[in-house]
């Protein structure tokens, strides 16, 4: 009698299991939009020219400022420059920002924290408080160096940004390192004599790069916001660069007389940096589920 209840409430244990809002492991639909959202940025980045009707950096000082039309979709800026145009190729320099700054932080946190976490010790105790003191340190005036020591620039605003990510993803990599480095595994592997450099290359690194990958793919979108902000103040992207912070930047002296040459940067930023945030949420989820089920 008390096997067979057992037995009927094992599915019911089962589906409850099972991530809610979803059947048979689908994603929700929240993370599916996100996901489609995300796509066509990625497509817009890629290929802008296959979306956008115009040239991103074009002008026509007679068609300025016009509204938004069957022509120019979402209107043009204080240049007559289309609007959507600029937003759509401007995509190409935010993805790449968030890209290439969160694979610099973690590039540089990678090789900080396997040293500080599989070599303790002296190695251990330095790393750890270099990475302190640079924590100490704003991202402003981090990233206000590097741009004054590379000058002004895209790539310049990259690198101002993915270093100011260093210290943060090593001290992630350092966590994980330590957690994997002390597992059974490892243990035998140093008791079989296999070399530093092969157990963390084979065992230490794919163990514990799960949660870090996560961890970057959510820093991805700070470090849009982040380059935006650098290039709003001046410090990141030139004119004509049809870069989101560089139009935000621009259009704030024309708000009262076109309010939508703010507001489509800034729409465009907030969508992106939600729709990364919300993909990131959703994969770490299914990590940590993942995780806690083996």
């Amino acid at each position: 009698m008390v096997s067979h209840i057992v037995r009927e409430q094992r599915p019911a244990a089962g589906n409850a299991a099972r991530p809610r809002g979803s059947r048979q492991g689908r994603p929700p639909i929240g993370a599916l939009v996100a996901i489609g959202v995300f796509a066509l940025l990625v497509i817009a980045a890629v290929a802008p020219t296959l979306i956008a009707p115009h040239s991103p950096i074009a002008s026509d000082p007679a068609n300025s400022f016009a509204g938004p039309s069957t022509e120019h979709w979402l209107g043009t800026d204080q240049l007559g420059r289309d609007q959507f145009s600029r937003l759509v190729h401007g995509a190409r320099y935010s993805i790449l920002l968030g890209v290439g700054a969160t694979v610099i932080g973690l590039a540089g946190g990678i090789v900080l924290g396997v040293i500080a976490g599989y070599a303790r010790g002296t190695w251990d105790r330095a790393i750890t408080r270099l990475l302190d003191v640079l924590l100490a340190f704003p991202d402003v005036l981090v990233a206000l160096v590097t741009i004054t020591v590379l000058g002004p620039g895209e790539w310049s605003l990259i690198w101002a940004v993915g270093l100011g990510r260093i210290p943060g993803s090593a001290r992630l990599v350092r966590g994980e390192v330590l957690r994997v480095r002390e597992t059974g595994f490892v243990r035998s592997g140093v008791g079989l004599g296999l070399s530093p450099a092969r157990l963390v290359v084979r065992h230490v690194l794919p163990n514990s790069l799960g949660p870090v990958l996560v961890h970057a793919v959510l820093g991805v979108g700070v470090s849009i916001i982040f380059g935006a902000s650098l290039s709003f103040l001046g410090l990141g992207a030139v004119p004509p660069t049809p870069e989101w912070g560089l139009m935000l930047s621009e259009a704030r002296q024309y708000l009262s007389i076109a309010p939508w040459v703010a507001i489509w940067p800034g729409l465009f930023i907030t969508i992106t940096v939600v729709s990364i945030t919300v993909v990131g949420r959703y994969a770490q989820q299914r990590f940590i589920t993942k995780r806690s089920s083996l």
